[in-house]
């Protein structure tokens, strides 16, 4: 069935032409080839920069110290202002380039930029169904955590940059609050349980001094940490930017956070406990443009529900397996139970079990790094670390997640893990995350991408969910293949992670597609998968602000594993598990279909030997 839907709706002009370079025989037409690809690759280049400058704060994340003092423009206008350029670009593109006349990496690099373009259409036709703010990822809680963590403070001027941007909040949170009002105007709404969380979260923010008693704010002890760490500078000036600083929380950080809770208090008066996206306006096309956009495939929603009960039931039964090596007696349910309840799979809910848990995971990834040379050619120049999530957004974060290096590698790619309550953070889980999140997964994909020569920039930072949600899911059985998982519980924690990505299929499309009841979708978790009820009610939550997103990773892990039998049953002894890694991971993010085109013509070079 995946392969049958493949095609997706954004195939274009490179996959009907193929990837072969428009060679000849002539030196004069090679030539020719060079000098159109590097023509257009520098027309990539000027757009990047473009692009690049209208955004400060990606600037900052790129580990650029360039308008460090400023804050998007986030408005309604700026976002159609960007929308017009996307497409003056690509019309552009299309009229001044001839993908014929390009080498195989300018053809891949022509069709990406349109297929990002054909994507950007379909999602301005729903960009009022977006949903502004969110508990998971939405700017209330991305400013204080963009502040903290990528504005650093090297000197005075730094100090005073960051001192602007908190006096520029107001401006850039009262733009997010705009459009979320206008939003509401429409009828589009959070569903009732939401708000509660993202008053709690803006709360936070504002809970401490300067605001209120207590110990400073996260916004407050991050300024002065930095400004008292500073090197050669008086003790005097340190202290005036610091009230500086304090000034510009009170001023402008409170009132935007205050007027962001009162509006998500009166929003809530109006929302009701639907949860899935088909209560929107025209939310069943809605709901088809983000499975669309997510698995990069034109799959339906139920298509996708069948594939996830398939594919949950397929993983139950290597987990019986599994139950068998260990002599437990019961049904899958009861060890379920088992894994969630017995204190041997869980370490101490206070700050040595946090400890405990940050020691270990990052054993685990080093342990991971000195196996590399046997499944991979190119790997990252980057390093990777671990790190705790910050108290102050821990109620709101992710479980774990990664951040990629900065553009220079100076800032290590990072392995964030979610230690609020250890006890949702079971150790039989703990070797199959760090994979998935560290290496061999993100990190290894991420920052193989930022690295490779010779490709444009918005290939090197695109990302296609499939693709790279479905690599770290892929890359959680891989160190399997090599007998890295040191026992049975660990074994079952890696299916365990990839029933979780299966039994999404099945919740995300049953929550939006199919209205079931935000508890008939944790139930049907509970049932079927071993993760604790804490993180499975937070996921539930996550999917229904988040829709459609949960179901890339298995669809993405399916297709690579898929390729990879593809290419061991055509190559034989040929296959090699580092080459096929390469061609993965060798050309950054892209679609599903491009990807098997792309291994299709490795298969044949290979062949040919």
């Amino acid at each position: 069935m995946l392969k049958r839907l493949l095609g997706g709706i954004f195939v274009g002009a490179l996959i009907a032409g193929g990837l072969t370079a428009c060679s000849g025989g002539d030196g004069f037409k090679l030539e020719r080839v060079q000098s159109q690809s590097q023509e257009l690759n520098d027309w990539f280049e000027a757009r990047y920069q473009e692009d690049l400058a209208r955004s400060p704060t990606r600037q900052t994340y790129f580990g650029l110290k360039v308008g460090l003092d400023k804050l998007d423009d986030v408005s309604q206008a700026a976002l159609d202002e960007d929308y017009a350029l996307a497409m003056k670009n690509v019309a552009d593109m299309q009229t001044r380039f001839n993908s014929a006349n390009l080498d195989r990496q300018g053809k891949i690099s022509y069709y990406l930029f349109g297929y990002n373009g054909d994507v950007y259409k379909v999602a301005k036709k729903f960009e009022k169904h977006e949903y502004v703010f969110n508990h998971m990822a939405g700017p209330h809680s991305e400013f204080p955590t963009f502040m903290v963590n990528f504005h650093a403070v090297q000197n005075v001027e730094d100090a005073r940059a960051y001192i602007a941007r908190l006096n520029a909040s107001q401006r850039y949170l009262g733009q997010y609050q705009t459009r979320a009002e206008a939003q509401a105007d429409t009828g589009i709404l959070l569903p009732k349980f939401v708000y509660a969380k993202l008053i709690k979260s803006s709360r936070n923010v504002i809970t401490g001094a300067p605001f209120t008693d207590g110990p400073d704010s996260p916004l407050y002890a991050d300024i002065k940490k930095k400004i008292s760490a500073l090197e050669d500078v008086r003790q005097s000036d340190k202290e005036a930017l610091i009230m500086q600083a304090k000034q510009a929380l009170l001023d402008a950080v409170e009132p935007a956070y205050q007027r962001l809770i009162f509006m998500f208090e009166a929003q809530e008066k109006l929302a009701n406990d639907d949860d899935g996206v088909w209560k929107l306006p025209d939310g069943a096309a809605y709901y088809q443009s983000k499975l669309n956009y997510y698995t990069t495939t034109n799959m339906t929603a139920d298509e996708i529900h069948e594939i996830g009960l398939v594919e949950v039931a397929r993983i139950q039964g290597e987990m019986r397996k599994i139950m068998q090596k260990v002599g437990f007696e019961g049904s899958l349910q009861d060890f379920y139970n088992f894994l969630r309840t017995d204190e041997q799979f869980t370490l101490p809910n206070d700050d040595v079990g946090r400890a405990q848990y940050m020691a270990e995971a990052t054993a685990v990834i080093d342990d991971m790094k000195a196996r590399l040379d046997d499944l991979f050619i190119t790997k990252p120049k980057a390093d990777m670390i671990v790190k705790r999530v910050e108290p102050f957004r821990e109620a709101s974060a992710f479980g774990a997640f990664y951040d990629q290096p900065s553009l220079d590698g100076t800032r290590p790619g990072t392995y964030f893990i979610n230690l609020k309550d250890v006890r949702d953070q079971p150790t039989y889980l703990m070797q199959a995350l760090a994979y998935h999140e560290g290496i061999p997964g993100h990190h290894m994909q991420i920052a193989i991408a930022m690295e490779l020569d010779g490709i444009p920039q918005f290939r090197k930072q695109g990302g296609h969910t499939a693709y790279i949600e479905g690599w770290a899911l892929y890359a959680e059985s891989v160190p399997a293949e090599l007998g890295m998982y040191t026992d049975p519980y660990k074994d079952f924690g890696r299916l365990s992670m990839e029933i979780f990505r299966a039994a999404r299929l099945v919740v995300d499309t049953g929550i939006h597609a199919k209205k079931w009841t935000r508890e008939q979708a944790v139930q049907y978790m509970l049932k079927n998968i071993a993760n604790p009820e804490g993180d499975i009610r937070s996921e539930i939550d996550r999917y229904i602000v988040w829709p459609g997103q949960a179901t890339a990773y298995k669809i993405g892990m399916i297709k690579i594993g898929e390729l990879k039998k593809h290419a061991q049953a055509e190559l034989g002894d040929k296959f090699d598990i580092r080459e096929f890694h390469d061609v993965v991971l060798a050309n950054g993010s892209v679609p599903l279909s491009l990807l098997e085109e792309l291994v299709d013509e490795w298969i044949a070079e290979t062949q040919k030997g």
